[in-house]
Formats: structure tokens, C-alpha cells, sequence
């Protein structure tokens, strides 16, 4: 029964990894274009509420949605062919079926579909944004996108005999997406943000570090994608959002984090061959979460009149900062010089 689940659950969790990061790397370099293009409009932003003041016509605004509109179909159309290509094609293929993969990975899986989906949402905001639309619209537009791209990866999923549609990773999906449309509605901006970090996991025990090498790969940037070990994820709150009339920085953030150690499989520290026989077995490794308190900062807080400075902040945002962070596991508390 465990027979493939190291190796099928280990592919999913690269091939996933891999798909988001080649959607946001290329989300973001349309979005740096759209910033840097010529705004013949004279478009300002007024700093307090974030609000465009803006003299565009109807012809204008009409014009940009549809770059905006051919330019997601354009980008995600050839990223989901190549990655049809380079990855769909060469697993065989069966009829549309579902794959329950909420316990595996201590659901660190699913925090990063919340993750993926929320700064998918954030990007696809600001580029409808651009357009000069309705407020709400481009809101629910933006806030919806990740939604849209990440179900026609799982309907791939589906028809894949390898995996599965997860109902799990639709859930967590829109609740990345709400939580970016839910603050923008109320608050016209994120006071509560979802963060990441990451650090390459070692070990005191190098057959410990050669199974991870086998599992996770043995470059960094193989580990970086697919080892949770090393993953933590963040809800970072801005305080001076929440307390106006407060003498706190307006970068200052507070976050919660939260990781898993000890993972070497993804449902138990087990793991067989092909032909069933039991390669790696270390059930007195204790699987546990990791939950953070740590402070951060926020990046799009820091004024600058520089656009390329500005772009760069607020793309960085959604990586944590690195800091002293308060940890509590296994029943009880340690601090880190660094946590990250």
C-alpha cells in the first residue's frame, strides 16, 4: 500500500513548488513592465487611501483591461503548456479522479497553497489596478485569479493517475484568496499579510542528512523546494494599522509563524522501494509543528519616490524578514537568535 507514496508524494510536492514559482516570477516581471510603462494618463496615488485620482477615459481604461486581460491569457496559456510538456505528459494519464492529501506534510502542503494563492491575488490586484476600473472590481478580479489559475492545475491533477483533485487545496486556495479580498474590501489594504521564509535543514546525524538528500535532493535550491522541514510560513500584522493614534513605527509588524520538523515522508518516516522493500525506517523520529512569534517589517511602509525601489519593496513583502523570533515546541518555549 505504501509502496510509491514517498516517491509520488515527493514529486507532487517539487512539481508543485516549481509551478508556483514559475507563475510569480512571471506574474511579477509583467507587473514590473506595467510599472515602468509610460503613464500618459498622469495617474497619482493619493497616499492616505490608496485610492487612484485619476483622468482616464472610458476609451483609455477599455484599452487597458484588455492588455491586462491578453496578457493573463497570454502568460498563463504558455506557462500551463510548458508545464503540460514538461511535466503532465510524461505520467500516464487516467479518468478525472480526486486524491485526499490533507495529512500529509503535517498540512504544511496546504499553507502554502493559502500562501501561493494570496500573493498570486495581491499581483493580479495591482495589474488590474493599472487599468483604472472600479475599485471593487478590480478587487474581486485580482482576488480571484489565483483561484482560477491553481483549478485548472488541479483539474491536470485529476486527470493524472500520479495524483488527484484535492478538494483540501481547492479549500485552501480560496481562503488565500479571501484573505487578500477580505482586508482590501474592509480596510482598502493589507493590514494582515501572508509571508514566507525558508533555510536549508541539517542534521546531527548524517544518514539523517543523506535521506534528505535522496528525498529533497542534495542542492539548495532542490531542498529550498521541496523540504518543509525548512519552510515557515507567517501571518504578519501591521500595528500601526490597527492602532492610528499610536507612536509605533509605521513598518513595525508582528508575526505568528509556523513549520514542521522531523518530516521524511509524507505520511509517516517510512519509506520502500519499488519492489516493497523497506529502504529507509525511522519511526523515533518525532514528526511536530512549530509555531513563531517574531518581529517583522513592512516593506511597503518604507516611503520612497523612487519606482524601482518601490516595485522592489513591495515584491519582497511577501518574504519575512529575518529576526529574533520566540519558538514554542514540543511542549515548550526556546528563543532564536534568528528565526526564519
Amino acid at each position: 500500500m505504501y509502496q510509491k507514496a514517498n516517491i509520488k508524494s515527493n514529486a507532487k510536492t517539487s512539481c508543485r513548488f516549481i509551478r508556483k514559482a514559475a507563475f510569480t516570477i512571471s506574474i511579477s516581471i509583467i507587473f514590473s513592465n506595467l510599472v515602468f510603462a509610460q503613464d500618459s494618463a498622469g495617474i497619482k496615488i493619493n497616499k492616505t487611501s490608496n485610492q487612484q485620482i485619476t483622468a482616464l477615459t472610458k476609451t483609455q481604461i477599455n484599452r487597458r483591461v484588455k492588455i491586462i486581460a491578453a496578457t493573463n491569457v497570454v502568460a498563463y496559456g504558455g506557462a500551463m503548456l510548458g508545464l503540460y510538456s514538461a511535466w503532465y505528459k510524461n505520467y500516464p494519464q487516467c479518468n478525472f479522479h480526486t486524491f485526499n492529501d490533507l495529512p500529509e506534510w503535517k498540512g504544511m502542503d496546504k499553507i502554502g497553497h493559502v500562501y501561493g494563492v494570496y500573493a498570486e491575488s495581491l499581483v493580479g490586484m495591482e495589474l488590474w489596478r493599472w487599468t483604472g476600473i472600479d475599485r471593487k472590481k478590480r478587487i474581486w478580479l485580482g482576488g480571484l485569479t489565483g483561484v482560477a489559475y491553481h483549478t485548472l492545475i488541479e483539474i491536470l491533477d485529476g486527470f493524472s493517475c500520479e495524483w488527484g483533485w484535492s478538494w483540501s487545496d481547492i479549500g485552501a486556495n480560496f481562503i488565500g484568496s479571501g484573505l487578500m479580498i477580505s482586508q482590501e474590501l474592509a480596510w482598502d489594504e493589507q493590514r494582515i499579510q501572508m509571508k514566507f521564509s525558508l533555510h536549508r535543514k541539517s542534521y546531527s546525524d548524517p544518514a539523517l542528512n543523506d535521506r534528505s538528500d535522496k528525498i529533497f535532493g542534495s542542492s539548495t535550491a532542490e531542498r529550498f523546494l521541496k523540504d518543509y522541514n525548512g519552510q515557515t510560513y507567517w501571518l504578519s500584522t501591521n500595528l500601526k494599522s490597527f492602532f492610528p493614534k499610536s507612536k509605533l513605527p509605521a513598518w513595525l509588524n508582528i508575526s505568528i509563524g509556523t513549520g514542521a520538523e522531523g518530516m521524511f515522508g509524507a505520511r509517516e518516516n517510512i519509506g520502500k522501494d519499488d519492489n516493497g522493500n523497506i529502504n529507509f525506517s525511522r519511526t523515533d523520529i518525532k514528526r511536530y509543528r512549530q509555531w513563531y512569534l517574531a518581529p517583522d517589517v513592512d516593506l511597503t511602509k518604507i516611503k520612497t519616490n523612487k519606482k524601482g525601489i518601490k516595485l522592489a519593496l513591495r515584491l519582497l513583502n511577501i518574504i519575512k524578514i529575518p529576526a529574533p523570533a520566540l519558538e514554542f515546541s514540543n511542549g515548550s518555549f526556546k528563543v532564536r537568535a534568528i528565526g526564519f
